[in-house]
C-alpha cells in the first residue's frame, strides 16, 4: 500500500458508527487512506521520484526537483 517516504504515514483503521435515536446501533470497519502524491524531488543531490503525502508537501519538507 502507498506510504509517505517522509513521515511514514500509511493506512489507518477504525469504526464507522451508525447513530439512531441517540444509540449506536451498528458498527462497521473502515479505513482512512493518506493523500499520497508521486513527485520528483531532490534526494542526495539528484532528482528522484518519491511518494509523499500532501501534508508534507504543503509544510515544505520536500525539496522539489
Amino acid at each position: 500500500m502507498a506510504k509517505c517516504e517522509i513521515c511514514e504515514k500509511t493506512l489507518a483503521h477504525g469504526n464507522k458508527l451508525s447513530i439512531t435515536r441517540s444509540h449506536i446501533s451498528k458498527r462497521s470497519t473502515r479505513t482512512w487512506k493518506p493523500n499520497i502524491r508521486s513527485v520528483k524531488a531532490m534526494v542526495d543531490g539528484e532528482p528522484k521520484r518519491i511518494s509523499v503525502c500532501a501534508k508534507c508537501l504543503r509544510a515544505g519538507k520536500v525539496k522539489r526537483a
